[in-house]
C-alpha cells in the first residue's frame, strides 16, 4: 500500500507562554510543499531565519530540546513535533514570533486540536520511511539510559522509567502504532519533582511555569509554609497534596501518565531524524539528551544506507535538457580550459547535484598520461567531482562569482575501474551534513555506463574573495 505525504489544509495559529522564557509566543502552522519536512521560522527576527527540525541542529537538551540554525533559535520543540507526528503529517512550516514554543498544558494535545480544526490533506509524493533492518543500540552508563531499536513494520515504542522514587516507582508505557498517539499519549503532561521545581524557581529558570502545565510529584513531606509559598508563586489560592504525592489536586489522565509523557517526548525528539520510522524502540530511563543521541545514530545509519545505495549501479538519462550548460557553468566556476572539467549540470537540489564530464582523446592530459594507453588521471577525476560539488556549494550564496571553494580534506577515495577516451562520466554528489559557516561536506560517486568507477568524501570551504557587483548581469538558467 502506497502512503502519500500530508500537510495541513490552511494556516492556523495557537498562542501561549514559554515554560522556560515566560514569553508569550504566537505559533502559526502553515501548509508546506512536498518533501519540505518540518521547519520553524522566527518571524520576529530581522532575517526571519528558517530552522530545520533536524537533529544536527540541536544545541541544548538540558531541560527541553532546543534547535538553532541560521542565527535563529527555537526552545522546547518536542511537544509540538510529537503532535505533528501524531497527526501523521510530513510537511509543515511553523512560524513563531518568539524564542520558545508555548508549553500550553504541558502535553501535545493542544497542538493536535488546533490542527484538527483546519484538517489535513494528502499530497502527490510518497511518504519517506526509514525501515530498520538490524538492531541498533545506545547506552549512557552515567545517566543509566538504554535504548534499543529492533526491526518492525510500524512505529512502536516501549518505555520504562525508574527514578528510585516511592512516589513514581517503576512505570511502563507502550504505543503499538502512531494511530494510538492521540488517545493514549498526546494528553499526557510533563512532570517534575517538587525538589527539582524549587531549584528551578530559585534560579528563575521556569518563568512560564504554572501548576496547570505540569504534574508536580511530591516525594517528601511539605511544611505548610512551603505550600503557602508555592501558592503565592503560582498565584493559586489553594495548594495541596492529595493522593499519592501529586501537588495541587491534579487528576492524572492515566496511572502511568509520567511514563506516557516520556514516550511523547521520544516521539517528538525522534521527529528530528527527518523521516517516518519503521522500528520498535525500547527505552529505559530516557531523557532529551539520550533521545537526541539515539536520533543521531538513526540518522547516521540512514546516511550509511544512502551511501551504500549510491555505490550501486546508477543510470541517468543523458538526453535530458541540462540544468546548466557549459556557458552557465562558467558564470559559477572560475575554472577555464584546460582545467574546467565539467560539461553539464543535469540536476540539483539543496542537498544533491548530478553533473557530467565527457572524456575525449583531445584532452590535454592524454598527451602525457599513458599516450599509448590513455587513462584519465585519478586526481583529475577527484578534481572534476570537486568542481561539480563546487557548483552546489556556490549556489548557496547569492553572488557565486565572488566566492571560491577550497579543498580542506579528502577521505575514503576509491578507484574502481579506468576511465578512458569515449567515456561519459556522471557524477552524483550529496551533502553529508548541512552547510555551516561555509564548510561543505559531500560524498560523491562517479559512474560510467551506470557502473561506479570512483568515489570519495570531501570537505571544502566557501571563501569570499572579491566584491563584484553583478546585479545587471543576466541570471543563470534554472
Amino acid at each position: 500500500m502506497v502512503i502519500k505525504q500530508r500537510t495541513i489544509k490552511e494556516p492556523v495559529t495557537i498562542s501561549g507562554v514559554g515554560l522556560h522564557t515566560g514569553k508569550k509566543t504566537n505559533v502559526t502552522f502553515k501548509p508546506a510543499a512536498e518533501n519540505h519536512g518540518f521547519k520553524f521560522q522566527r518571524i520576529d527576527l530581522p532575517t526571519k531565519p528558517i530552522i530545520d527540525a533536524d537533529v544536527d541542529n540541536v544545541v541544548d537538551t538540558s531541560r527541553s530540546t532546543t534547535l538553532e540554525q541560521n542565527g535563529g533559535r527555537v526552545i522546547t520543540t518536542e511537544h509540538l513535533l510529537a503532535a505533528l507526528v501524531g497527526m501523521e503529517l510530513d510537511n509543515v512550516l511553523i512560524e513563531l514570533d518568539g524564542p520558545e514554543i508555548p508549553i500550553m498544558d504541558g502535553s501535545a494535545m493542544p497542538f493536535m486540536k488546533v490542527i484538527e480544526k483546519v484538517g489535513t490533506i494528502e499530497q502527490k509524493a510518497e511518504r519517506v520511511y526509514f525501515e530498520l533492518k538490524e538492531n541498533l543500540t545506545f547506552e549512557d552508563p552515567i545517566k543509566k539510559v538504554e535504548m534499543l531499536a529492533v526491526p518492525q513494520d510500524d512505529f512502536r515504542l516501549t518505555v520504562m522509567v525508574d527514578y528510585n522514587s516511592e512516589v513514581l516507582g517503576t512505570q511502563h508505557a507502550t504505543m503499538y502504532n502512531v494511530a494510538e498517539f492521540k488517545e493514549q499519549i498526546s494528553k499526557c503532561r510533563t512532570f517534575v519533582f517538587l525538589h527539582e521545581l524549587e531549584g528551578l524557581l530559585q534560579h528563575n529558570l521556569i518563568k512560564g511555569g504554572d501548576l496547570d502545565n505540569a504534574i508536580v510529584l511530591v516525594d517528601r513531606t511539605i511544611p505548610v509554609e512551603k505550600l503557602d509559598y508555592l501558592a503565592k508563586v503560582f498565584n493559586k489560592p489553594d495548594v495541596q497534596v492529595k493522593g499519592k504525592g501529586v501537588l495541587n489536586n491534579t487528576t492524572l489522565h492515566f496511572y502511568n501518565e509520567p511514563a506516557r509523557h516520556k514516550l511523547l517526548d521520544i516521539v517528538g525528539d525522534l521527529a528530528l531524524v527527518g523521516v517516518h520510522i519503521k522500528a520498535h524502540i525500547l527505552a529505559a530511563r530516557p531523557g532529551h539528551a539520550g533521545n537526541v543521541a539515539f536520533a543521531k545514530k538513526i540518522k547516521e545509519l540512514i546516511k550509511q544506507k544512502k551511501q551504500e545505495k549510491s555505490g550501486s549501479d546508477f543510470f541517468f538519462d543523458l538526453n535530458k535538457e541540462p540544468l546548466y550548460n557549459i556557458l552557465d557553468i562558467q558564470k559559477i566556476l572560475p575554472h577555464r580550459q584546460p582545467m574546467l572539467l565539467v560539461d553539464k549540470i543535469m540536476e540539483m537540489s539543496k542537498e544533491h547535484i548530478i553533473g557530467v564530464k565527457n572524456v575525449t582523446m583531445n584532452e590535454d592530459f592524454f598527451r602525457g598520461h599513458f599516450p599509448e594507453n590513455p587513462v584519465m588521471p585519478g586526481v583529475l577525476l577527484i578534481e572534476a567531482m570537486a568542481q561539480i560539488g563546487g557548483v552546489l556549494a556556490l549556489k548557496t550564496v547569492p553572488d557565486p562569482e565572488n566566492y571560491l571553494t577550497y579543498f580542506m580534506k579528502i577521505d575514503n577515495v576509491r578507484f574502481r575501474q579506468m576511465v578512458v577516451p569515449g567515456d561519459t562520466i556522471v557524477f552524483k554528489l550529496g551533502l553529508l551534513s548541512p552547510i555551516r559557516r561555509g564548510i561543505v561536506q559531500m560524498k560523491g560517486v562517479a559512474y560510467v555506463c551506470g557502473k561506479p568507477v570512483m568515489e570519495a568524501e570531501m570537505m571544502a570551504q566557501i571563501v569570499k574573495v572579491k566584491n563584484t557587483d553583478v546585479k545587471n548581469e543576466p541570471a543563470l538558467v534554472h
